[in-house]
């Protein structure tokens, strides 16, 4: 059975996507993980990796060049927080999670059974990875169009400065409203290879485990964690 067959129809995800492949298999590479393709006995599927590569260089230029032309007045160290916090792997997953991708994923039996299609880092992949298969099926204009158009939630939220939080600061300053606190971080997972690692981090305050994050550092994810943290400790009040 070839990818074209198991991944079925991928129509609704070029709906959402707002165009239609010239070369679908461009798109359904985008959405083979590796697990599904090291599990394949015939060997040399192609996976999303590739393409993951180029659609985070794809993603890094589009807002950056939206960044600069929208903050004509913010600095190269502000502009960069906002870059992140646009293009942070919390905010491509969930994305990812709207337009449908996790039902689409060609993932491993064991990816598949251990909640691998709500996994952020695997979203995130691929949401990076169907960006570099639309410009390359459509060009740069098309794709910055389709990035924009997808992340326009979180460019607008830019407009009121609300970007570059210290997320592990403000869960500090909220946790000691309830007096005296312990905050600790864990890193309790890991995964891709050496040069594209990500990582998994869950903060406890007073040994109660109150979230976790992933991240391609571990600062990033430890920042994801205490925002998770934050918003919890926000529901509670």
């Amino acid at each position: 059975m070839d990818s074209r067959q198991e991944h079925g129809p991928l129509d609704d995800l070029s709906r959402a996507l707002g165009l239609e492949f010239a070369d679908p298999s461009l798109l359904r590479q985008a959405l083979i993980h590796t697990s599904y393709a090291n599990e394949r006995k015939t060997g040399h599927l192609a996976h999303n990796q590739r393409l993951e590569f180029l659609g985070d260089a794809v993603l890094d230029l589009v807002i950056g060049a939206h960044l600069y032309r929208r903050f004509a007045a913010l600095p190269e160290g502000d502009l960069t927080k906002a870059r992140a916090a646009v293009v942070c792997e919390s905010t491509l997953a969930r994305r990812a999670k709207e337009i449908g991708i996790g039902r689409h994923l060609l993932l491993g039996r064991g990816e598949a059974a251990s909640g691998g299609r709500e996994r952020d880092s695997i979203l995130a992949d691929a949401f990076e990875a169907i960006i570099g298969a639309v410009y390359l099926d459509h060009g740069f204009a098309a794709a910055s169009d389709c990035v924009l158009r997808l992340l326009a939630g979180e460019l607008e939220a830019l407009e009121t400065g609300d970007f570059g939080k210290d997320y592990k600061t403000l869960l500090q300053e909220t946790a000691q409203k309830n007096g005296d606190i312990k905050i600790s971080y864990e890193v309790i997972g890991e995964s891709g290879p050496d040069h594209n690692k990500t990582f998994t981090v869950a903060v406890s305050v007073n040994d109660v485990r109150l979230g976790s994050g992933s991240g391609r550092s571990k600062k990033e994810a430890e920042q994801s964690a205490a925002r998770r943290a934050v918003e919890k400790l926000g529901d509670s009040d």
